[in-house]
């Protein structure tokens, strides 16, 4: 069906902005029509549009809209009707367009969570899975309420991990750009100077000498290889499932960070798991819908060894022992959860534990990354001081007074 890009007035003479699916302009013009919006002008989207990702659905979008329907189902407002409230206030024409659908799909006799199924690319398999259980349920509140909150967990660390390296990131840059200008432009007149002195030239000095003139000579190489691996790395990684494993694995060890990533992608299937075992649905499915929070293939193949093993008798907690990726922790919880019959509760005590851990290490790799950084910048300004210097002082102090 194609998209279209339309420019709408709606009843107040506000113009609108947006884009839309359609099989052709009079469809177009009749479901402006119920949005309560006239149309003025359009143009077909053509494929790669928007490709910078702008008026992209997010994390917030999310959680607004499960919040608003939140608000409205507790206070018996039927689906149907919070969808066009939240569609009429909605500001991010994607999304607005998307809850059009959603509305347009139930109209036309599809459930709530079979209408979000539509937009596997915004309403992932744990998000319809949850809405459904709650369709079954009758406590469709109850489960936005738990789906609200996770989405404000994962953005709260999200919002924590950009902070903590925006600074490093912006300092590094510059420190860099710094570096390369001296290395490129100074150091080379410098080293001239030094070797007219005449005299013993340090191996720090020749060193020195020789990175300045291997920049100079190939500063197109130092810049752009960076990109040229982060593309051949991407490529691998999104062609190659071997080469997937493997990087995944090697994420989950790198330094500092490393660990932190690995308790947040735990904390997130735990979370995820209790939510849906709590809402009713069986622990082999609830662990297969919420593999796919993990976002690490490591962590997913031992997920599904798990699940096999639990699926051919085993107990919930021997088989994420045996799969040796879960700290003993997360499997101690699951055997209590499995012998007091609480394993949501004891699922949502791992959740805690690994939440206020990951806000403690969240916290204290601020100061470690900047340290990390400060002196690596000390030791490149002590190597360039002592192979400057080194040999100025050495010629001074031969001379003879």
């Amino acid at each position: 069906m194609p998209n279209y890009k339309y420019k709408a007035v709606d009843a107040t003479g506000k113009i609108i902005l947006g884009s839309l699916d359609a099989g052709n302009v009079a469809d177009l013009e009749l479901r402006l029509e119920k949005m309560e919006m006239d149309l003025v002008t359009y143009k077909q989207k053509q494929p790669g549009a928007d490709l910078f990702g702008r008026n992209k659905v997010g994390r917030r979008d999310l959680i607004n809209f499960s919040f608003y329907l939140e608000q409205l189902t507790q206070a018996g407002v039927p689906i149907l009707e919070g969808l066009a409230d939240l569609r009429d206030g909605e500001e991010n024409p994607t999304f607005r367009d998307v809850v059009t659908g959603v509305i347009e799909a139930i109209e036309g006799g599809k459930s709530f969570s079979q209408a979000l199924e539509l937009y596997p690319n915004i309403f992932d398999n744990v998000f319809t899975s949850l809405i459904k259980v709650g369709e079954r349920s009758g406590k469709m509140s109850e489960v936005l309420v738990d789906i609200t909150e996770t989405l404000k967990w994962q953005d709260e660390l999200m919002s924590k991990a950009k902070k903590i390296m925006t600074y490093p990131a912006v300092s590094g840059s510059l420190v860099l750009a710094v570096l390369m200008f001296m290395m490129i432009f100074l150091v080379p007149d410098i080293m001239s100077g030094i070797v007219g002195l005449g005299g013993k030239i340090p191996l720090e000095t020749r060193a020195l000498m020789a990175t300045s003139r291997f920049l100079v000579d190939y500063w197109y190489l130092v810049l752009g290889t960076p990109f040229v691996v982060y593309f051949v790395v991407s490529y691998y990684y999104r062609t190659s499932s071997k080469a997937k494993f493997i990087i995944d694995g090697m994420l989950l060890k790198l330094w500092v960070i490393g660990p932190v990533s690995e308790k947040i992608k735990i904390s997130r299937f735990t979370r995820y798991f209790a939510l849906m075992f709590a809402a009713g649905i069986t622990v082999l499915d609830a662990i297969e819908l919420s593999k796919s929070v993990v976002s690490n293939t490591v962590l997913e193949d031992g997920i599904d060894r798990a699940w096999q093993q639990i699926s051919e008798g085993g107990s919930i907690s021997e088989s994420f022992k045996n799969i040796g990726i879960f700290p003993p922790l997360v499997v101690r919880m699951l055997r209590v959860g499995e012998t007091s019959g609480e394993m949501d509760k004891s699922l949502r005590n791992v959740s805690y534990f690994f939440d206020r851990d990951i806000n403690d290490s969240i916290d204290n790799l601020e100061p470690i990354v900047q340290t990390a950084m400060m002196a690596t910048i000390g030791l490149f300004v002590l190597w360039l001081v002592m192979a400057v210097m080194g040999p100025i002082y050495d010629t001074v102090s031969t001379i003879q007074l």
